[in-house]
């Protein structure tokens, strides 16, 4: 985006399309008082709420609005800023938007625009210009995107601390201490005849220890956070008739899958998302799978067993079931083998298996043999709570992180670990300075200089336009 694109004023409706009580369309731009002092027919008070009528160009009243002018920098972009609450008709706000560009593009005595060069924003514009204009770094910005789109309440929570800038707060302790510790290794770097060993004096090793436990803390912190904004992908994978839609519908407390006693009933691949513990996981009920004895098979379950695996070479977690009543049949048990098999070949390395029994309900009393992993019965309910458990402990999810979350994004953890790996090769080189103080210094610096840019880049210090328009690209209009 061009410089005179960014200093452009911006319109758009800033409530969602379609039929509500109420319709806002906002403007950002810079001086707005004059354009709307015209398009209201009075003078505004700066963040005072003005109920008038709004007319179109022959003076016909459009819809009694409430308007908000708020001067810069006391607005949400930091700059002047507009809006404009009406009836929330799609027609009234198209009506509204319209008459503000006819009103912009009207000449002036001098032939020149009333607001020249109005246009509608881009998805994230708005906020993109509070982060320009310094009134949010990035984490607070994308925390905004979190807020909105927020699937359970504890997201919401996280995202509101990040917002608020609890996060950025941590990361700019951070970054003041390795600025400190840059310091330090630079005047040892500049002033290398000094009699004075700066390194051992200022307790450099402790505090590169220091700095290393903070970011570790804050990675785990970011990491639960990032498991509440993203949730994990749970792929229930298994033979025909394990029971895999009755655990959907289980976990999903509707019916949300045809369960019949018929071999292959599932086809194709059903997702339920819901909420444990305020984690949001993402449930993915596919066709049972077979191994290649079996002669069984149609042209359509084929395609869904092949759905099947290419889902679960995309998932975060695969739960993997069997029918506990069939433990003892020999051409079962190793059909489920086989599938274990494939499983380990076909999955990435870090996509943990939760092993998992169904159809305990229909074992006769005492009759129950031990078998690896946990033993549930979708019909009943036994386990279920157990199976809720065991399916957090699968995401990483840690009871004890309680309210002190960030919310992350995958960028941030991808930050975060370049950070770590840069400190960690910084206290490598620590030892090295009795032997070979010049280099090992420089080595030192280097490290910590990387560190300081990875950690930049999470609040904005350091980042390039093709980033920012990649993260403001994903907001809704408006906003």
């Amino acid at each position: 985006m061009s410089a005179q694109e960014r200093r452009d004023p911006i319109l758009a409706p800033a409530t969602p399309p379609g039929r509500g009580a109420v319709g806002m369309v906002r403007i950002s731009g810079t001086d707005l008082s004059d354009f709307a002092q015209v398009l209201m027919g009075r003078p505004l008070t700066p963040r005072h709420a003005h109920h008038l009528p709004l007319r179109d160009e022959q003076g016909q009243p459009i819809d009694q609005v409430i308007v908000l002018y708020f001067q810069a920098p006391h607005s949400y972009t930091g700059e002047d800023v507009l809006e404009i609450q009406g009836h929330g008709g799609p027609v009234v706000m198209q009506m509204i938007v319209r008459r503000c560009m006819a009103l912009a593009a009207q000449p002036l005595a001098g032939g020149s625009p009333r607001l020249a060069h109005l246009r509608a924003a881009r998805p994230g514009e708005f906020t993109e210009r509070a982060f320009l204009n310094h009134k949010l770094d990035l984490a607070q910005a994308e925390a905004v995107a979190d807020l909105i789109d927020a699937s359970t309440e504890r997201a919401a929570r996280g995202a509101s601390r990040s917002l608020s800038g609890e996060f950025s707060r941590d990361i700019q302790a951070l970054l003041d201490d390795l600025t400190h510790l840059r310091m330090l290794i630079e005047a040892c770097l500049d002033f290398p005849e000094e009699d004075i060993d700066f390194v051992e004096q200022a307790d450099a090793r402790g505090q590169l220890n220091r700095l290393s436990e903070h970011v570790a803390e804050t990675l785990r912190r970011s990491r639960q956070g990032a498991l509440l904004r993203e949730g994990i992908r749970v792929v229930i994978a298994g033979q025909p008739n394990a029971g895999k839609s009755s655990l959907l519908n289980a976990l999903a407390g509707a019916e949300r899958a045809i369960v019949t006693s018929v071999a292959g009933t599932t086809r194709d691949v059903l997702s339920e998302t819901l909420s444990i513990d305020g984690v949001p996981l993402h449930i993915i009920d596919t066709a049972g799978l077979r191994t290649a004895s079996d002669t069984q098979v149609d042209v359509v379950e084929k395609i869904g067993i092949e759905r099947a695996w290419a889902q679960m070479e995309q998932a975060d977690a695969v739960l993997l079931l069997s029918d506990i009543t069939q433990v003892g049949d020999a051409a079962h048990q190793s059909r489920d083998h086989d599938i274990e098999d494939q499983l380990r070949q076909r999955l990435r390395p870090s996509v943990p298996v939760l092993r998992v029994w169904n159809k305990t309900d229909a074992l006769p009393t005492g009759s129950a043999k031990p078998v690896p992993g946990l033993t549930i019965s979708a019909q009943t309910g036994l386990g279920m709570d157990e199976l809720r458990q065991g399916l957090l402990e699968l995401a990483g999810w840690e009871h004890q992180a309680g309210e002190g979350l960030f919310m992350a994004r995958e960028r941030h953890l991808q930050a975060l670990r370049r950070v770590e790996e840069h400190l960690a090769q910084a206290q490598v080189h620590l030892p090295a300075l009795d032997d070979d103080k010049t280099h090992a210094l420089d080595l030192l610096a280097e490290e910590l200089r990387l560190a300081q840019v990875a950690l930049g880049q999470i609040t904005g210090a350091f980042d390039a336009d093709d980033l920012l328009g990649v993260i403001f690209s994903r907001f809704c209009i408006g906003k």
